[in-house]
């Protein structure tokens, strides 16, 4: 019979190696992603609009408010320190963010089993809700932190 492994002891024993793999995300790091706080299933992160990431109407690109909700998944949803993979995603967008703004996205676990996990990202501009996503995770057998010491 395998062990049980307490997720929660590996989130706040590991956090700073979790952290870290989030942070070091090449695309994150590229659009200029912040990773501002991470806890168990949850994750916040901001991105100050720049000029390239503006449509031809002068909003925030689609591709951009994408960007940062599906970044916030991946950090909620590795933050036990289990390699968990994005299978679907479902994205309602209510307003367009504006030039010069700030984004801030916030990712919350619904659910989470074994092999499957659940969340609600929000993604805000100024207070304002502009966008959602409704995501699954594909939990994988692997740990990218030690299971033991």
């Amino acid at each position: 019979m395998k062990p049980v492994i307490d997720e929660s002891d590996l989130h706040h024993r590991y956090k700073k190696e979790i952290v870290h793999t989030m942070e070091s995300e090449p695309y994150a790091q590229f659009l200029g992603i912040r990773l501002t706080e991470i806890g168990e299933g949850t994750a916040v992160a901001e991105l100050d609009i720049e000029d390239h990431m503006l449509n031809s109407h002068g909003t925030v690109h689609g591709a951009i408010t994408f960007a940062i909700a599906d970044y916030v998944f991946a950090a909620a949803s590795n933050s036990y320190g289990k390699t968990s993979v994005g299978i679907s995603t479902t994205v309602n967008y209510m307003a367009a963010g504006e030039k010069g703004t700030r984004l801030k996205a916030t990712a919350t676990e619904e659910k989470k089993n074994h092999r499957m996990a659940w969340y609600k990202v929000k993604v805000e501009s100024d207070n304002e809700l502009i966008a959602t996503m409704e995501a699954v995770a594909y939990r994988k057998s692997h740990y990218f932190v030690p299971l033991e010491e």
